[in-house]
């Protein structure tokens, strides 16, 4: 891989270029299997938990009938928009998202990101219209649960009602990067160990992955500007906490950066 062009705006000019012993190869991308009969695809959102009740996928049949595959949506193709009705939910199976909204004045604000097995469209069931556009970062595929269905079948599986719970419960959660006075070094240090904890939790490496997002998507989400999240990556790399070239990420001190962004992470 070639190193930096410092000709892109968007890495610092005075900064070194990655020596050779820290080169980043290539992430491979997160792809998702379809399991068999007896097995959850890899990165079902639903796997864990019913998996650790005792629930199989032959158990869940009902659960697996609900289920449309749908996709891919190439980056920058809505899979919904501000105001659709409110029918199903969608678990990314492959690819990655980003969650949307857009002030009075017409500017964007990046509420989220959603990996392979998280679910998007929680915070639309009140009140039933989606409150914010979910765009494909990537070519990205779907599992998408008809809700009213869900619903009726969480009644009757108890599992699948508290998971729905859990799911909810860590949406609301996802707010606390943005939360309280926190300097820009501690926020992108948060963001990059909760990206490596996110992917790690469905089995992907914790210390190398690919960042779909842009630059700018970072900054917005992280309530910075993108010149400041420029500096903070460089910053980073110069510090040995990472390795960049491109959108390919290498965790080097993982220690470090929990530190660093300790205040924001859940404990």
């Amino acid at each position: 891989m070639q190193g930096f062009d410092h000709t892109d705006p968007t890495v610092p000019a005075a900064m070194p270029s990655i020596q050779t012993t820290r080169r980043v190869r290539p992430t491979p991308q997160p792809i998702t299997d379809d399991g068999d009969a007896a097995h959850f695809c890899s990165t079902c959102a639903f796997a864990e938990s019913c998996a650790a009740v005792g629930y199989g996928k032959t158990d869940l049949a009902a659960l697996h009938c609900l289920v449309e595959h749908v996709g891919p949506f190439r980056a920058g193709e809505h899979v919904f928009r501000t105001g659709d009705s409110f029918r199903a939910i969608y678990a990314v199976r492959t690819g990655s998202v980003k969650t949307r909204l857009f002030d009075r004045d017409g500017n964007e604000q990046v509420l989220g990101f959603y990996l392979p097995g998280e679910v998007v469209g929680l915070n639309a069931i009140y009140p039933e219209h989606f409150p914010c556009d979910a765009v494909a970062l990537e070519d990205t595929q779907f599992c998408r649960f008809s809700f009213p269905a869900m619903s009726a079948l969480a009644a009757r599986q108890p599992n699948v009602q508290q998971h729905l719970f859990r799911l909810i419960s860590k949406e609301l959660g996802a707010v606390s990067l943005l939360a309280g006075d926190h300097s820009a070094d501690e926020r992108m240090a948060a963001f990059l160990i909760d990206l490596s904890n996110r992917y790690a939790s469905r089995g992907y490496s914790a210390t190398r992955f690919h960042l779909s997002m842009s630059r700018g998507d970072i900054a917005n989400y992280l309530r910075l500007a993108a010149e400041t999240v420029s500096r903070v990556l460089g910053r980073f790399r110069s510090q040995s906490l990472i390795a960049l070239e491109g959108r390919e990420l290498v965790l080097l001190d993982e220690n470090a950066l929990c530190e660093l962004g300790a205040s924001l992470l859940p404990d």
